[in-house]
């Protein structure tokens, strides 16, 4: 068969990237569909920032992926050069060598990643074996580079370059370390002149790096990796930067506020397509958060696109500042940041900025985690003695004594409300409209909580607990919890854009909508991304809701 023939065959034969199962929620694939989106946004960058010319016509630009997985990637790359070079390189086969020797490179992030990278771009698992379409290489590995990376350990036990635990990661060669080549160096610069040889300066980096250690963690639990790819990219200086990683960066948290803070400084942070629902992109995938996968442009600075997607609804677009004044968090909705600037104007008479005064934060009534100083897994008694405290715990009531409580002890005679630390979910998938929060229901005197829940107060009275109760249930309120919640985790620090309100009064919406002059338009996006909240039977917590109930 000859190149003509085997190309051929490859546009009418089915896409196997399309279907094919990830390997966990650490590593994930990217359909061959999204990769193109994103290497649609680099064209467009590229046209836009060189008079129009067309990347693909360009035989002197390198690429790279440097945790490549399925290789669809570099696949989809070559395809577009094989095509867009036909004039400058009128020999299909001198084409394809010119850009699989000069052109494309990856690094797989284990042993069969890089098999199965190298058979999607050389149509051979050896980039030097009979099938392959090019007999430029030498080597088996070709341009797609692995080998077994170990961790560096520190006397504490952890790997000096990703954190990774040497009691779970340090197993033995018959297991994959995940030691990633990429970010395990001092000098990246370095090291990938040692991969490939010479001075090597890519013009475009693109992927999907791994999202988190895979250490014995889980979900929202594991530490994030991803960020540090991100970094090392941006040690290569490329022209271009495009990854699709997880959203939570957005708000921090969990070794991300660092990595927050200079992406969202940074100018040159052209573009970011935020994806709602990461199911929506990767088929699935359990990742709570969504996805998003932005372009850094390291030679044109400027301002930022910002687009949300969401299933069917219409793409939200604006071009706007990553960190509105006095914010700490970046606005993942176009829509919130009007709705922020008119909540806030009316509570601080200034419209610039994002921040409220001390007298004024919600959050100074949230307790932190673990109000009370017991864990989640804590189990009261079953029935109480007379000095006893009703204890509300994952699965239901039980009793503590009070020389038993470590911490909180200003709660425990007064009122409150409680809510959980983990937000309501289906499945492990983002759905809109959702509640935001687990249903609140108010804690009477002499009653305090496990690390299930957090405790809001203390309050006085009774109404001032139904005060706050009902504002909570209003779909504004949790609206704004949302603008600062990156994750289901639900801590004191989501209500950084709550304000505190009258607390004689029963709240709804319409008081709020009409407080802060909100329009048609901004109320029905609240009301599309909010589901409205019934507390009927759960006044009291008669109906206590565990972590992750969507009842």
């Amino acid at each position: 068969m000859n190149i003509e023939e085997g190309f051929a065959l490859r546009g009418r034969n089915p896409d196997v990237l399309t279907c094919i199962a990830n390997l966990s929620n650490d590593e994930v694939f990217t359909p061959p569909e999204f990769a193109n989106r994103m290497l649609d946004t680099v064209a467009a960058a590229w046209a836009a920032d060189h008079d129009g010319a067309d990347i693909w016509a360009d035989q002197t630009v390198k690429f790279l992926d440097p945790f490549t997985k399925s290789g669809v990637f570099l696949r989809e790359i070559t395809k577009r050069l094989i095509m867009g070079l036909e004039s400058e390189i009128p020999n299909l086969q001198e084409r394809v060598d010119h850009i699989l020797t000069q052109q494309v490179f990856g690094i797989g992030t284990t042993q069969l990643t890089s098999l199965m990278a190298r058979r999607s771009v050389y149509c051979s698992k050896f980039a030097n074996g009979k099938h392959s379409v090019t007999r430029r290489f030498n080597s088996e590995t070709g341009n797609i580079w692995f080998e077994r990376t170990e961790h560096t350990w520190t006397a504490q036990d952890k790997c000096k370059y990703c954190g990774a635990s040497k009691a779970t990661l340090d197993r033995g060669e018959d297991r994959e370390s995940h030691a990633y080549a990429f970010i395990h160096t001092d000098n990246i610069k370095t090291r990938i002149a040692e991969l490939f040889g010479g001075d090597m300066q890519f013009d475009v980096i693109i992927g999907n790096p791994p999202y988190q250690l895979d250490d014995g963690g889980h979900g929202t639990s594991a530490a994030p990796i991803y960020q540090k790819f991100v970094e090392q990219a941006k040690n290569l200086e490329p022209r271009y930067l495009t990854m699709v990683i997880p959203s939570r960066w957005f708000s921090g948290g969990k070794g991300l506020d660092d990595f927050r803070e200079s992406m969202l400084s940074d100018n040159r942070l052209r573009s970011i397509d935020d994806f709602l629902s990461a199911a929506d992109v990767f088929p699935g995938v359990g990742l709570k958060g969504g996805v998003c996968y932005f372009l850094w442009s390291n030679n044109n600075p400027g301002p930022c696109r910002v687009s949300t997607n969401f299933k069917d609804w219409p793409v939200s677009t604006a071009t706007r500042p990553l960190l509105e004044s006095g914010a700490d968090v970046f606005i993942r909705f176009n829509e919130g940041v009007s709705i922020l600037h008119k909540v806030l104007e009316v509570e601080t008479g200034q419209d610039a900025v994002l921040s409220l005064p001390e007298d004024k934060r919600f959050d100074r009534l949230v307790s932190s985690r673990k109000p009370f100083g017991l864990e989640t897994t804590f189990k009261g008694k079953k029935t109480g003695d007379t000095d006893d405290v009703k204890i509300y715990q994952n699965g239901g009531t039980g009793y503590v004594a009070r020389s038993n409580i470590p911490n909180g002890l200003q709660y425990i005679d007064k009122w409150k409300v409680y809510t959980g630390r983990a937000a309501p979910g289906t499945g492990n998938r983002d759905t809109y409209p959702h509640r935001i929060i687990s249903t609140p229901f108010i804690g009477e005197p002499a009653t305090i909580s496990s690390e299930t829940y957090l405790c809001i107060g203390p309050l006085e009275t009774k109404d001032e607990a139904e005060s706050v109760l009902s504002y909570l249930s209003c779909r504004l309120t949790r609206f704004l919890i949302l603008l600062h919640k990156p994750s289901q985790d639900t801590t004191r620090k989501v209500y950084t854009f709550v304000p505190t309100q009258d607390w004689t009064k029963i709240w709804t919406d319409q008081d709020l909508y009409a407080k802060y002059d909100l329009s048609d338009d901004e109320i029905a996006f609240i009301e599309k991304i909010v589901r409205p909240m019934d507390l009927v039977g759960n006044l009291f917590g008669e109906v206590a809701v565990e972590d992750g109930d969507d009842a």
